[in-house]
């Protein structure tokens, strides 16, 4: 089983959104929050906003990656929500 933790909040997203802007290094970033860098990198990479009908707007915002990151958890849940999709899905993956 992994190791417990705590999600980001939308705080500290909006603080990672500010400090990326002022352009702070992770490793302060991290100290800060009290998070391992490899969480504020791994942060960074996830929830990187980029449209391609909106040039130079792409980036690190807070509020967009907080709703990435709940849209990625609840597609994750329908899995444990509907067992027979599960079953399938992993008997897809095993078949290759």
């Amino acid at each position: 089983m992994g190791a417990v933790y705590d999600q980001l909040s939308i705080t500290e997203r909006r603080k990672i959104e500010r400090w990326r802007h002022a352009k702070v290094p992770v490793d302060e970033m991290a100290r800060v929050l009290k998070r391992c860098r490899s969480t504020i990198f791994r942060e960074l990479k996830r929830n990187h906003f980029s449209d391609e009908s909106m040039p130079g707007c792409d980036g690190y915002y807070g509020a967009a990656a907080h709703l990435m990151q709940a849209e990625r958890r609840a597609r994750e849940r329908k899995l444990i929500k509907h067992p027979e999709l599960c079953r399938r899905v992993i008997e897809r993956i095993k078949n290759g």
